[in-house]
């Protein structure tokens, strides 16, 4: 279940950084180093982001347990 949060959430921060205009920014963007870039953007996002979801329903889970 985790892996899978964590995929969408690396999938939806790809998405989002399409938006992001790189060439303001960069040099070529549209050159390899500038694409691993925004890999490496896209998967430190999505893994923080999945990390507080993962977190969320673990806390939410402990939460049951105090009433």
């Amino acid at each position: 279940m985790n892996i899978c949060i964590v995929v969408i959430c690396i999938g939806l921060s790809w998405w989002g950084l399409q938006a992001i205009r790189f060439d303001l920014f960069l040099k070529r963007p549209k050159s390899s180093p500038a694409i691993f870039l925004q890999i490496l953007l896209s998967i430190a996002l999505g893994s923080e982001v999945a990390r507080f979801i993962i977190e969320y329903f673990h806390w939410s889970s402990l939460l049951k347990g105090m009433f």
